[in-house]
């Protein structure tokens, strides 16, 4: 299938990664690193692939191109801000650094959905998820009103812009295990994926557990 020309993928790479004590970007997977298995997936999906990173310096071994926060220190929304201004195309679809399961057919659900509204979004029984949807560069003034308002949280700008929410059982037709959600939070949750990897029912059984 072609790339998305008018869409770019972008990887937050940002945050503390308080819980698992260090970069969960570079945490090793599948013979590389997290990061280098997601940007793989999203290289395949979108001619753009941009990293949202404040230290440019550790992502070198990566082709893509690396920017900075615009607002510092205002964690994942400031990150999608970047990565969506400095995008090429008119949307973006924001991915967390640490969600080794990208389902392509999924993606591409919500990149034909983009011009629907400012935000796609998807759900999940949990809710929905922020940090893999669809950004349109529409949403620049609203996101950037609630950064300068010092709104941290991603939803902070949703009542100012047009959402469309992909409910949960639409989402499951592409993803029924919903492990395109799954990320890796702690030392507990990293080890117990990369011990029992080999087992096909492996993504199921980590997102249930964390």
């Amino acid at each position: 299938m072609s790339r998305f020309e008018n869409v770019t993928g972008v990887i937050l790479a940002g945050g503390r990664s308080s819980r698992m004590g260090s970069n969960k970007a570079l945490l090793p997977y599948r013979g590389g690193r997290f990061i280098e298995a997601i940007s793989r997936q999203l290289a395949e999906l979108f001619r753009e692939v941009i990293i949202v990173t404040n230290h440019p310096e550790q992502y070198a071994f990566l082709p893509f191109r690396k920017v900075r926060d615009i607002f510092p220190g205002m964690g994942p929304l400031a990150g999608i801000h970047a990565g969506l201004a400095a995008s090429s195309g008119e949307a973006a679809f924001v991915a967390a650094c640490d969600m080794p399961y990208l389902n392509a057919g999924l993606i591409r659900r919500l990149v034909h959905s983009s011009g629907s509204g400012c935000v796609v979004i998807p759900e999940t029984p949990r809710g929905p998820e922020p940090l893999h949807a669809i950004y349109g560069k529409g949403c620049l003034v609203e996101i950037e009103a609630a950064l300068h308002a010092g709104q941290k949280r991603i939803r902070s700008f949703f009542g100012q812009s047009s959402i469309l929410t992909i409910p949960a059982s639409e989402v499951a037709l592409f993803d029924p295990d919903f492990t395109s959600f799954c990320n890796i939070n702690t030392p507990q949750e990293y080890f117990r994926m990369r011990g029992v990897e080999r087992d096909p029912v492996l993504p199921a059984a980590v997102c249930s557990a964390s």
